[in-house]
């Protein structure tokens, strides 16, 4: 088939446009140009970096991502080209070393959608030779910390919150040693991916950033109430504190041998854990109510239906939008820190 005739005035209309960009480009780049030559910024990692259940957030495919999460609050007030990659439910290995299975997609949306959700592509694979900055939150998944958490409010549950039935079990025997070898993987997993990150990126400038505060302090915690800790014993929340740190200190570790700068989110949050009162709390309980911008709503899984509680979703002890707000003031600072480490010939923000 031929190709139709172009009407003279169109003609002569495209001639006059390429007239005109050819003065433009004399003046500079146009906006897409520009943009492309902004600072590109990759975020990996789990919950706690993409902070689900903080409003508003991408409910596409199971991920959960907060568009308030820390990397998006930093990429805006940086300047930079983000590509979030973050996943609620990601393990070093099932998420950022290899694909994240459907079946480790918990959203929210927590109820999937018809046929559920798919598999989500290796996170490490979006990293680059060109990737001027990476962060990534990891690990607390790798380590069991959902299940760890589960046992607790079990056996908090059948004791009527009285002694340290979960201390004693990841204290002793079979919890121990399982704890021990959960420890063991994950330290392993953590160099390996530490070491992955600086082939992918190898100019990259990398944040490795740690978990807030849950119980630094069990005072102001009642047994029983699923904004906070549920039926966990009180008198196990200074070992769970404790694990939290254990937790952060292989992070950090992993940080500064990699040559990574290591952001501490703990320390700033000590004093807005989970058993606050409620205007100074920095995260969700169990069942908790939603908070962040706009409206947006969870419908409740099976199993937090049978959760007790008024709270409007299963939050599940995460950052609440006051706690995405102190992940997202730490981190600037750290990628400001690093830049000011750059002579001024070579800053890209």
């Amino acid at each position: 088939m031929s190709r139709p005739r172009m009407p003279s005035l169109v003609r002569a209309s495209l001639a006059a446009a390429a007239a005109f960009a050819a003065v433009l480009s004399v003046f500079g780049p146009a906006p897409a140009a520009r943009a492309a030559r902004e600072p590109s910024y990759v975020a990996l990692g789990d919950s706690y970096s993409a902070d689900v259940f903080v409003r508003p957030w991408d409910d596409s495919d199971g991920c959960g991502r907060s568009y308030r999460s820390y990397p998006h609050q930093v990429a805006q007030e940086l300047g930079l080209h983000l590509t979030d990659v973050t996943c609620g439910a990601a393990e070093v290995r099932d998420g950022i070393l290899e694909p994240q299975p459907a079946s480790k997609l918990h959203g929210p949306p927590s109820v999937p959608p018809a046929g559920g959700w798919r598999e989500k592509r290796p996170q490490i694979d979006y990293l680059h030779d060109d990737t001027d900055y990476v962060s990534v939150g990891i690990g607390g998944n790798s380590l069991g910390f959902g299940d760890i958490v589960t046992e607790c409010l079990e056996r908090g549950a059948r004791s009527l919150g009285l002694g340290t039935p979960c201390t004693n079990y990841f204290t002793t025997g079979e919890g121990q040693e399982w704890l021990a070898g959960k420890f063991a993987q994950l330290d392993h997993e953590f160099g390996q991916m530490m070491t992955e990150i600086r082939d992918r990126a190898p100019r990259a400038k990398v944040l490795v950033v740690g978990y807030p505060a849950i119980v630094p302090t069990n005072a102001g915690c009642s047994w029983g109430v699923w904004r906070q800790l549920g039926t966990t014993a009180k008198k196990d929340m200074p070992w769970l504190d404790g694990l939290e740190r254990e937790l952060n200190e292989l992070i950090e570790r992993h940080a500064v041998e990699h040559g990574a700068t290591y952001v501490d989110i703990y320390g700033p949050s000590a004093g807005h854990g989970l058993c606050e009162p409620a205007g100074e709390r920095w995260m969700y309980g169990v069942k908790d109510d939603l908070t962040g911008d706009g409206d947006q709503t969870d419908t409740p899984s099976g199993l937090c239906s049978e959760i007790p509680g008024n709270g409007a979703a299963c939050t599940f002890v995460h950052p609440n939008a006051h706690g995405a707000d102190n992940q997202a003031r730490q981190v600037r600072a750290a990628f400001e820190q690093r830049r000011a480490l750059v002579p001024a010939a070579g800053r890209r923000f």
